[in-house]
């Protein structure tokens, strides 16, 4: 089936103020064709890190009807992983992203394959039946729960809504979890304040996937209303199942069992919450991590694009290395199912 193809518009004179200005948060007037019936009136910057100053950019696109993200996938050659991803940590149920590959023109030029992906904001949450009382993007690696000196306990955190006092609510509960407490009312406090199946089963799926980046950074947190407690998203998947975030190999071994950052070790310190991971880790590798589970996805979203990669020609070696990328998900799944197997024993 041939993929969705999306138009964007944009006038001469704002493209250039966008590739005179590659790193400015400001938003461009354009529209876009394939949301519905007609051209919708949409904003449009340039998004990324390090891939912002690649030849084929990333786009985000907002409007009225919501914001979704265009991603060029540069670094990855099999351009597949961030959604292969999502879809795997939603299955474990964690709340992620919906995406699916799209072919992106500008102004009439085609631009190739793309991922469009569902923005985690206020409508994320309203498609979910989850209320969201607040949200924070964890956008560098300083959103790792330390209590180490720094201006803010929240430099990490970009706000995206919740008004001052959810701010003060994540800072106090980032401050809450350094103070000395005997291990039973350290449980306590985190069980009054932090959903732990979701937790656990976020923190599961960054280390499943392999996601070295996922735990100080490029993750949601928000409030659940419902719960009064503090919950996990993810965003940007792109560095995984062996690969990294720039799409160099790495080991199966690259990430720990137990993952990183300040609130994992303090959680996993709990013997209760250990245990639980644990099982929950053990289950997984049995159900959900396994080639038979993972590789028909993968291997339908590889196909999906197949047909389009021969002309990805500003993607550096994609099509060259493109059909090597099954294989390589492949041979991770089960050296990662052994690593982790191995390390289960001393978790």
């Amino acid at each position: 089936m041939p993929l969705p193809v999306r138009m964007l518009r944009i006038s001469d004179r704002q493209l250039s103020d966008m590739e005179h200005n590659l790193w400015s948060g400001r938003f461009s007037s354009a529209t876009i064709e394939g949301w519905g019936a007609g051209a919708a009136s949409v904003g449009v910057r340039y998004r990324g890190g390090h891939t912002r100053a690649y030849p084929k950019r990333s786009f985000e696109v907002v409007s009225s009807k919501g914001t979704r993200h265009y991603n060029a996938e540069l670094d990855d050659p099999s351009m597949i992983r961030n959604a292969l991803s999502f879809w795997f940590l939603e299955r474990i149920g964690v709340p992620s992203p919906s995406a699916r590959h799209v072919l992106l023109a500008l102004n009439g030029a085609p631009l190739g394959v793309y991922l469009e992906i569902e923005a985690v904001d206020a409508d994320f949450f309203r498609r979910r039946g989850l209320r969201a009382s607040s949200l924070f993007y964890a956008v560098n690696d300083r959103a790792d729960f330390r209590a180490a000196p720094r201006a803010s306990l929240l430099d990490g955190y970009e706000y995206r809504f919740g008004g001052r006092a959810e701010r003060e609510r994540l800072r106090g509960f980032i401050a809450g979890l350094h103070r000395r407490r005997t291990p039973a009312q350290a449980s306590a406090y985190l069980a009054s304040r932090l959903d732990i199946d979701n937790y656990l089963r976020w923190l599961a799926g960054a280390v499943l996937t392999g996601n070295y980046d996922g735990f100080d950074q490029n993750y949601a947190i928000f409030g659940n209303r419902s719960s009064g407690r503090w919950s996990m998203a993810p965003w940007d998947y792109e560095g995984t199942w062996g690969r990294n975030c720039f799409g160099k190999p790495v080991g199966a071994d690259l990430v720990e069992i137990e993952g990183y950052n300040a609130l994992t070790r303090k959680l996993l310190s709990e013997k209760a919450y250990r245990k639980r991971y644990k099982k929950l880790i053990r289950a997984l590798l049995g159900t959900a991590f396994t080639e038979r589970s993972i590789m028909p996805r993968a291997e339908k979203l590889h196909r999906d694009i197949a047909p389009y990669m021969r002309a990805e020609r500003l993607a550096r070696g994609a099509y060259a290395g493109f059909f090597d990328e099954l294989q390589t998900i492949r041979q991770y799944i089960r050296d990662r199912r052994a690593v982790l197997y191995r390390d289960l024993k001393r978790l």
